[in-house]
C-alpha cells in the first residue's frame, strides 16, 4: 500500500509538470511555424514564392479597399488575382474615395437594371417630359470608337456619374460584356437590350432634337422651361461651342434636373471636370493625388473576363515571368500604310538607348561572358506591324550586349490594321494593354489611347515617343511624361464666367498641356503654374 501511494504521488507530480510545460511547448511550436515576414513589402516579379517557406506571399487583393469583397472570385478571376502579377502601387486610394465607391455600389444595386426604381425611371423616359423628381437618375454611355477610347471614356463617364449622384449604364455595343467583368456587386452596369432608345443611338448627332448643344443654340432649354425626360450629350472630338457648355456650372445646374443623360464621347474629359468650381471640393477629397485618377478608376472598373485573363496569364507566364526586368514598348503610327517605317524604327531604337532602358550591343562575334547568371530583360512590344519587333529581336539575337545582359523580345500579335468591331481583335488588344501595364518601365507612342490605358492601369510614368514630322524621327526621340494620366485630346478653351476664350492649360497648377499634344490637357501633381 505504501508502494502504491508513492507511485500515485509520483504520477500526480509528473502530470502536474506536463500541464505546466505543455502550453509553453504549444506556444513555441506555433511561433516557429510562422513564416518570416516580408521585409521589403514590395512585389518584384510574378507570383514569387517565399524562399524560406515555399508559400505564396500574401497580397492585398482588395487594393487598399478600392475593390469590394462582395464578389464570387471564380466569376472574374482577374479581379483579385491581378495583384499577384503587379508590383505594389505607391498610389493608395483615399479613404473618402473608398467610402464613395461603396455608397455608389449601393445606389447602383438599388437603381440598376430590372429594379423597381429603374422601371419607374423608364416610365418617365417614355413620357418624354420630366414629371416630378426621380428617385434615380442615370447617365447612359454609348459604345463609340476604338477600345482604348472606350475604356478612357467609360472611366470619364463613371467619374461624372459619381460626382452627380447618377447611375452609370454602359451600352454593351458589340463586345463589352465579353471583354470586361461586371464592376459593381450583385447588379449589372450593362444597358438592357430592350432599353427604349437603344435602337436610335446611331442617329444621335448634333442635329438630334434632344441634343443638349442643339437645344442651347435654339434657346429651347433653360432652368425656367419644362425640361425633357432625357438629353443627348455630344462630347466627341467634333463637338461645337454649344456642346462644350457641358463643362460650365450654369449648364450643370440645368442638367442636374434631367433624369436621363445619354452621352457619346471619344475623349478622356476628366481634366476639364477639375476646372469646374462646382466639382472642385469633391474632387480634392476623392483624389488627393491628381495624377492617380485613372489609375484608381481603371483598377476599380476594368477587370478582364476569364477568357481574356487566360490570354494574359498564359502569355505572361510563358515569356515574361522569369525576367529580372520587363520593358514595354507600345508602337502606334498615324502614317498612311502599315509599315514598318525606317524612321519609326530609328526613333524606337534611339529612345531605348538614349534613355538607357536597354543596353548597347557589341558588333563583334564573340565577347567575354560577364556572368554565369546574367541579368535578363524581357521586352514586350505591341504594334499592328510585326516589323519593329523583328528588327529589335534580331538586333539582340545577332549581337551580344555590351553589359552582358540577356534580352528577350516578344510580341503577342500583329493584326496589320485596327479592327474595332472584331471581337477577337479586341480581346487581344485588351490582353496586350494589360500585359504592357505589368511592365517595370514603359515606352508609349504620342496620341495613343492604347498607351494611355496601359500606363494608367500599371501606375507607370512612361517615356513618350514624340510624333514624327515629315517622315523624320524627332531629336530627342522621346521624353519622360509629367504624369501617368491620359491626355484629353479635344478640351474646351472657354471661361464660363467671363464668357470668352481662355487657355485652360494655365488656369490651375494641376491641369497642364500634354507632352504629346500641345493643345490637349492632362492632370499632374504640381503646386505652381
Amino acid at each position: 500500500m505504501k508502494r502504491i501511494g508513492a507511485d500515485t504521488m509520483r504520477f500526480t507530480g509528473i502530470l502536474a509538470a506536463c500541464l505546466i510545460i505543455l502550453p509553453l511547448f504549444v506556444t513555441l511550436s506555433f511561433v516557429y511555424r510562422q513564416p518570416p515576414s516580408d521585409s521589403n513589402g514590395a512585389f518584384a516579379g510574378s507570383r514569387a514564392l517565399d524562399e524560406t517557406t515555399n508559400q505564396e506571399e500574401p497580397k492585398d487583393k482588395l487594393v487598399s479597399g478600392l475593390l469590394s469583397a462582395n464578389f464570387n472570385e471564380e466569376s472574374c478571376l482577374s479581379r483579385y488575382q491581378s495583384v499577384s502579377y503587379r508590383k505594389t502601387s505607391p498610389y493608395k486610394p483615399s479613404p473618402y474615395l473608398v467610402s464613395r465607391l461603396r455608397s455608389y455600389e449601393n445606389l447602383h444595386k438599388r437603381c440598376g437594371p430590372h429594379t423597381e426604381a429603374y422601371d419607374k425611371a423608364l416610365e418617365q423616359l417614355n413620357s418624354g417630359v420630366k414629371i416630378g423628381d426621380s428617385e434615380c437618375n442615370y447617365v447612359v454611355w454609348i459604345s463609340f470608337s476604338g477600345l482604348g477610347n472606350r475604356i478612357l471614356t467609360l472611366a470619364s463617364a463613371f467619374l461624372y456619374a459619381l460626382l452627380t449622384n447618377r447611375v452609370l449604364l454602359a451600352d454593351p455595343g458589340n463586345d463589352l460584356g465579353t471583354l470586361l467583368c461586371e464592376p459593381f456587386p450583385q447588379t449589372s452596369w450593362l444597358l438592357p437590350l430592350d432599353f427604349p432608345l437603344k435602337g436610335k443611338f446611331e442617329s444621335f448627332d448634333q442635329k438630334f432634337t434632344h441634343c443638349h448643344g442643339n437645344m442651347l443654340s435654339t434657346k429651347r432649354i433653360s432652368a425656367e422651361r419644362t425640361l425633357p425626360s432625357f438629353l443627348y450629350l455630344h462630347l466627341a472630338h467634333d463637338y461645337n461651342e454649344h456642346d462644350k457648355l457641358f463643362f460650365c456650372d450654369d449648364e450643370q445646374s440645368v442638367l442636374h434636373k434631367v433624369p436621363w443623360l445619354i452621352m457619346k464621347t471619344n475623349n478622356y474629359f476628366v481634366p476639364s471636370l477639375f476646372l469646374m468650381p462646382s466639382f472642385e471640393n469633391e474632387l480634392k477629397k476623392l483624389f488627393p493625388e491628381k495624377e492617380a485618377v485613372f489609375h484608381h478608376l481603371g483598377r476599380y472598373l476594368f477587370h478582364p473576363t476569364n477568357d481574356v485573363w487566360g490570354l494574359i496569364t498564359r502569355y505572361y507566364e510563358a515569356y515574361l515571368a522569369k525576367a529580372d526586368e520587363k520593358i514595354g514598348i507600345q508602337i502606334r503610327t498615324f502614317e498612311p500604310g502599315h509599315g514598318p517605317f525606317d524612321y519609326v524604327m530609328d526613333q524606337i531604337q534611339s529612345c531605348f538607348l538614349q534613355e538607357k532602358l536597354l543596353p548597347e550591343i557589341k558588333m563583334q562575334e564573340s565577347v567575354k561572358i560577364h556572368s554565369k547568371n546574367p541579368i535578363s530583360k524581357a521586352v514586350l512590344m505591341t504594334s499592328l506591324s510585326a516589323g519593329y519587333y523583328e528588327k529589335v529581336r534580331d538586333m539582340y539575337w545577332r549581337y551580344p550586349t555590351a553589359t552582358g545582359e540577356v534580352i528577350g523580345v516578344y510580341q503577342p500579335s500583329h493584326e496589320t490594321f485596327q479592327q474595332s468591331e472584331n471581337k477577337m481583335h479586341n480581346k487581344k488588344a485588351l490582353a496586350e494593354m494589360y500585359l504592357l501595364s505589368l511592365s517595370d518601365k514603359l515606352i508609349t507612342s504620342s496620341w495613343s489611347t492604347f498607351g494611355y490605358v496601359a500606363q494608367g492601369l500599371g501606375g507607370l510614368t512612361p517615356w513618350i515617343m514624340y510624333k514624327p514630322e515629315n517622315q523624320t524621327a524627332t531629336d530627342p526621340a522621346c521624353g519622360r511624361a509629367m504624369s501617368m494620366e491620359p491626355c484629353f485630346h479635344a478640351p474646351p478653351f472657354y471661361d464660363c464666367k467671363a464668357k470668352r476664350g481662355i487657355d485652360t492649360g494655365r488656369v490651375v497648377p494641376h491641369v497642364r498641356h500634354c507632352e504629346d499634344m500641345s493643345w490637349g490637357l492632362k492632370l499632374v501633381d504640381r503646386n505652381e503654374l
